[in-house]
Protein backbone atom coordinates (compact mmCIF):
# COMPACT_ATOMS: atom_id res chain seq x y z
CA UNK A 1 0.00 0.00 0.00
CA UNK A 2 1.39 3.64 -0.78
CA UNK A 3 1.62 6.44 2.28
CA UNK A 4 -0.47 9.43 0.14
CA UNK A 5 1.87 11.69 2.60
CA UNK A 6 5.42 9.69 1.32
CA UNK A 7 7.93 12.84 0.45
CA UNK A 8 9.87 11.27 -2.75
CA UNK A 9 13.58 11.59 -2.99
CA UNK A 10 14.72 14.59 -4.49
CA UNK A 11 11.50 16.51 -3.97
CA UNK A 12 10.21 18.92 -1.04
CA UNK A 13 6.83 19.93 0.50
CA UNK A 14 5.84 22.82 2.80
CA UNK A 15 5.54 20.80 6.15
CA UNK A 16 2.85 23.58 7.53
CA UNK A 17 0.71 22.56 4.57
CA UNK A 18 0.57 19.26 4.76
CA UNK A 19 -2.94 17.86 5.04
CA UNK A 20 -2.45 15.36 8.43
CA UNK A 21 -5.00 12.75 9.22
CA UNK A 22 -6.96 13.75 12.94
CA UNK A 23 -8.12 11.71 15.66
CA UNK A 24 -8.89 11.97 19.37
CA UNK A 25 -6.56 11.68 22.13
CA UNK A 26 -7.59 8.39 24.44
CA UNK A 27 -9.23 9.69 27.34
CA UNK A 28 -6.67 8.48 29.67
CA UNK A 29 -4.14 10.96 28.41
CA UNK A 30 -6.46 13.71 28.26
CA UNK A 31 -6.15 16.41 31.36
CA UNK A 32 -7.95 19.23 29.41
CA UNK A 33 -9.67 20.40 26.29
CA UNK A 34 -11.29 18.19 23.41
CA UNK A 35 -7.60 17.52 22.11
CA UNK A 36 -6.68 16.35 18.84
CA UNK A 37 -3.38 15.16 17.39
CA UNK A 38 -2.95 14.94 13.35
CA UNK A 39 -0.24 13.12 11.91
CA UNK A 40 1.41 12.50 8.43
CA UNK A 41 3.84 10.14 8.13
CA UNK A 42 6.84 11.48 5.57
CA UNK A 43 8.93 8.26 5.12
CA UNK A 44 11.68 6.58 6.97
CA UNK A 45 15.92 7.08 6.75
CA UNK A 46 17.66 4.54 8.00
CA UNK A 47 15.37 3.27 10.46
CA UNK A 48 13.70 5.80 12.05
CA UNK A 49 10.05 7.10 10.71
CA UNK A 50 9.77 11.38 9.79
CA UNK A 51 6.86 13.08 9.89
CA UNK A 52 4.54 15.77 10.65
CA UNK A 53 2.65 15.62 13.96
CA UNK A 54 0.07 18.35 15.28
CA UNK A 55 -1.61 19.00 18.18
CA UNK A 56 -4.68 21.32 18.99
CA UNK A 57 -4.79 23.47 22.25
CA UNK A 58 -5.26 20.99 24.81
CA UNK A 59 -3.56 19.26 27.99
CA UNK A 60 -2.77 15.80 27.93
CA UNK A 61 0.00 13.31 29.15
CA UNK A 62 2.59 11.49 27.35
CA UNK A 63 5.04 8.70 27.79
CA UNK A 64 7.71 9.37 24.67
CA UNK A 65 9.47 7.55 22.12
CA UNK A 66 12.89 8.61 21.29
CA UNK A 67 12.79 11.77 19.29
CA UNK A 68 14.12 14.48 17.52
CA UNK A 69 11.46 17.60 16.56
CA UNK A 70 11.75 20.77 15.07
CA UNK A 71 8.53 23.32 15.95
CA UNK A 72 6.65 24.88 13.22
CA UNK A 73 4.39 26.34 14.54
CA UNK A 74 2.22 27.15 17.60
CA UNK A 75 3.43 27.29 21.41
CA UNK A 76 3.41 24.92 23.97
CA UNK A 77 5.30 23.45 27.13
CA UNK A 78 6.55 20.33 27.83
CA UNK A 79 6.64 19.78 31.67
CA UNK A 80 8.57 16.93 32.54
CA UNK A 81 7.11 14.23 35.59
CA UNK A 82 10.56 13.79 37.04
CA UNK A 83 11.03 17.60 37.86
CA UNK A 84 13.32 19.15 35.20
CA UNK A 85 12.63 22.37 33.37
CA UNK A 86 10.08 22.28 31.11
CA UNK A 87 10.69 22.53 27.50
CA UNK A 88 9.31 25.68 26.30
CA UNK A 89 8.52 25.06 22.67
CA UNK A 90 7.61 27.69 19.68
CA UNK A 91 8.37 27.85 15.83
CA UNK A 92 12.31 27.28 15.38
CA UNK A 93 12.26 25.16 18.75
CA UNK A 94 14.65 21.75 17.82
CA UNK A 95 14.15 19.22 20.82
CA UNK A 96 14.85 15.96 21.47
CA UNK A 97 12.71 13.89 23.97
CA UNK A 98 14.07 10.27 25.30
CA UNK A 99 12.31 7.09 25.04
CA UNK A 100 9.85 6.41 28.50
CA UNK A 101 10.15 9.69 29.62
CA UNK A 102 6.65 10.52 31.20
CA UNK A 103 5.52 14.23 30.19
CA UNK A 104 2.40 16.85 30.20
CA UNK A 105 1.97 18.55 26.83
CA UNK A 106 0.42 22.21 28.12
CA UNK A 107 -0.37 23.30 24.23
CA UNK A 108 -1.45 26.81 24.03
CA UNK A 109 -1.43 27.32 20.26
CA UNK A 110 -1.76 24.45 17.69
CA UNK A 111 1.60 22.98 17.76
CA UNK A 112 2.72 21.81 14.53
CA UNK A 113 6.34 19.86 14.42
CA UNK A 114 8.39 17.30 12.19
CA UNK A 115 9.37 14.49 14.21
CA UNK A 116 12.41 11.96 13.58
CA UNK A 117 11.86 8.93 15.45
Amino acid sequence: MSNPFALLANLSVDATRIALEYREVPADQLISGPAQVGTAELGSLHGCSIGVWEMSPSVTTDVEVDEFFIVLSGQASVQFADGRPPLELQPGTVGHLAAGTATTWVVTQTLRKIYIA
